[in-house]
């Protein structure tokens, strides 16, 4: 059950707000149709109960707000507009990153995509798909966490009328095994068609809230469609004949509607009566027709071609689908721990751009460290492949990349809206991006390193050094620095919904934090870290192994550096910023 409360958006300049205290409820076992020509608000009320757009007003699913529901996708399915995918993806591998987010088993994507008709082009790419095609998917994804309720947004735009058809039997389906389904249309056939309760809307305002058949009789009236070029007089004259004719209670009242130009609407009266009246006047008629909806089209059940299995009910030709169960028994189970770490592997793993980056990052590392060792340069530039002149080295910037592109994605696809607040509020899955990130960032970092030391040894021989003679304090550092970079871009990304703005916060560290490090940590100072895993050591409980003292001194003398310190002030600044979003958009 869906109950929207008091609805309003914030006012935009010089103009009325696009939902003003909308209020209804859309039940349990019923397809709720939100009616209204387009720019009407039915879209911008969607965003608000999913609390994707700021206002003010609630929105209650079952009686608790998506705030309070522990795992919102399982709550409430959603299809916003266009269904956004990579390209790249197959249908069942985006649907399974997706149910990886939602924290649903994997086979719950082949479930799905049985139900839509889409199990026979399961592995073709999405960048292949029709527009039905991708219709249907997008309503796969909507139900991959076998949600109580279905919010549709135009599901049937643009489908030709047996994809509609199929649409209408399917959601019929859902709602008749108890489900609750909004639904917004800006045609009142569809609405009193689809519909078992129709609300409609006008600039944002109720305008009326009625039973489905209520609706149809006041709103679906049989009309006469006349072009004439008296059309103005044709009116007139039916007019007056029904005003001077003797009221009967078997007779509709006639209302003659002027659309404009010389065509006209004539309710009430039949092209019998309305071509008669015009004959006795001597009027010129050009068009006369009744205008009635038209059945539906049989629909098409499948669409990757394959037919129903025998005993299936739907094999039956012009049968309406039954649509997918309310609940898929057993249910589906809770959401273990590894959830977000599947979810970032499939994501980071799926598509070429990961990989293209990292490529890219190490030739560019590879070509540099050639070149400077050529030039003679330092050993630790040369193992880095850090020429002077750039504010990073490739294998940090490329890493610092993998991190703003692990961010942005969670914003984009409409069924992951109800879990996404003003980020995505789940600790968990800030977790598994962090680890999966930081993975990444340590091979690309290693690999970089390898790649140029046995390089440069092939070339140039024994001419060359290639490790230095603190080469563990070397590696650390050159570790430290590319999973900060890795991390900053995760943050900013994820602060800011931007990859760009991910990546330029990772320029930022050397460009503008660096220098300002550096300036402070020029003035003598009066004490320093010296000697502080010795302390560490004499205050602890349990006595650590010798190795460990090392290891601490090695990660002060690495964050002693500017570039130390300034990742460390970056990354407490954004985590810091990150957490505070989060926390202020908790419900209270």
């Amino acid at each position: 059950m869906i109950q929207a409360i008091g609805l309003t958006s914030v006012p935009r300049r010089n103009r009325p707000p696009a939902v003003d205290d909308l209020t209804f409820e859309a039940l349990p076992g019923r397809v709720t149709v939100l009616l209204g020509e387009s720019g009407a608000g039915k879209t911008s009320a969607l965003r608000l109960m999913l609390r994707l757009d700021p206002g003010r007003g609630i929105a209650l699913f079952r009686g608790r707000s998506l705030d309070r529901v522990a795992h919102p996708v399982r709550e409430v399915g959603v299809l916003l507009g266009d269904v956004p995918g990579h390209p790249a993806r197959t249908a069942r591998g985006h649907l399974r990153m997706l149910g990886a987010a939602a924290g649903v088993p994997p086979r719950r994507a082949d479930e799905v995509l049985e139900v839509v008709g889409l199990s026979g082009i399961a592995d073709q790419r999405i960048g292949d798909f029709s527009h039905g095609m991708d219709r249907r998917l997008g309503l796969a994804a909507a139900l991959l966490g076998d949600p109580h309720t279905l919010v549709l947004d135009e599901p049937a735009d643009g489908l030709s009328p047996r994809e509609t058809s199929w649409l209408h039997g399917l959601l019929r389906g859902y709602a008749d095994q108890g489900g609750a389904v909004l639904v917004t249309s800006s045609s009142p056939g569809e609405a009193a068609r689809l519909g078992d309760q129709v609300v409609t809307i006008h600039r944002g305002r109720l305008v009326a809230d009625q039973e489905a058949t209520v609706f149809a009789r006041a709103r679906l009236r049989p009309k006469v469609a006349v072009q004439s070029p008296s059309a103005a007089r044709l009116a007139h004259v039916i007019t007056a004949e029904s005003e001077a004719a003797e009221p009967s209670p078997d007779t509709p009242p006639v209302e003659v509607v002027h659309d404009g130009g010389s065509t006209l609407s004539v309710y009430g009266r039949s092209c019998a009566v309305v071509g008669e009246i015009a004959h006795r006047h001597g009027i010129l008629v050009h068009r006369l027709t009744e205008e009635t909806d038209t059945a539906p089209l049989p629909p098409l059940q499948r669409a990757d071609g394959r037919r129903p299995a025998d005993g299936d009910p739907e094999a039956g030709e012009g049968r309406t689908p039954p649509g997918p169960p309310a609940r898929i028994q057993p249910p589906l189970p809770a959401p273990g721990p590894v959830w977000p770490l599947r979810y970032e592997l499939r994501r980071a793993t799926g598509v070429r751009t990961g990989w293209l980056v990292a490529a890219t990052a190490l030739l560019l590392s590879l070509a540099a460290s050639v070149l400077l060792a050529r030039a003679g340069a330092p050993d630790l530039s040369l193992l880095a492949g850090w020429p002077a002149p750039l504010p990073l080295p490739p294998a940090a910037l490329g890493a610092g990349v993998l991190g703003a592109l692990a961010f942005g994605q969670e914003f984009r696809y409409p069924a992951l809206a109800p879990d996404v607040g003003s980020v995505p509020r789940r600790l968990a899955l800030l977790g598994g991006k962090l680890a999966v990130t930081a993975l990444a960032a340590l091979l690309l970092a290693f690999a970089s390193v390898a790649l140029d030391a046995g390089a440069v040894r092939l070339l140039f021989g024994g001419t060359v050094t290639v490790l230095p003679d603190a080469w563990g304090t070397a590696l650390v550092g050159w570790a430290a620095l590319t999973l900060g970079c890795a991390w900053a871009g995760l943050l900013a990304a994820g602060l800011f919904r931007s990859t760009l703005l991910g990546v330029a916060a990772v320029l930022v560290v050397p460009a503008l934090v660096v220098p300002m490090v550096s300036a402070v940590l020029a003035r003598p100072a009066a004490r320093s870290l010296a000697g502080l895993p010795e302390r560490l050591r004499s205050t602890a409980l349990l006595q650590w192994p010798d190795g460990i003292d090392e290891g601490l001194s090695t990660a002060l003398r690495v964050i002693a550096q500017p570039v130390g310190w300034a990742l460390v002030l970056s990354l407490t600044g954004l985590l810091t910023a990150y957490v505070l979003t989060l926390l202020r958009g908790r419900p209270r």
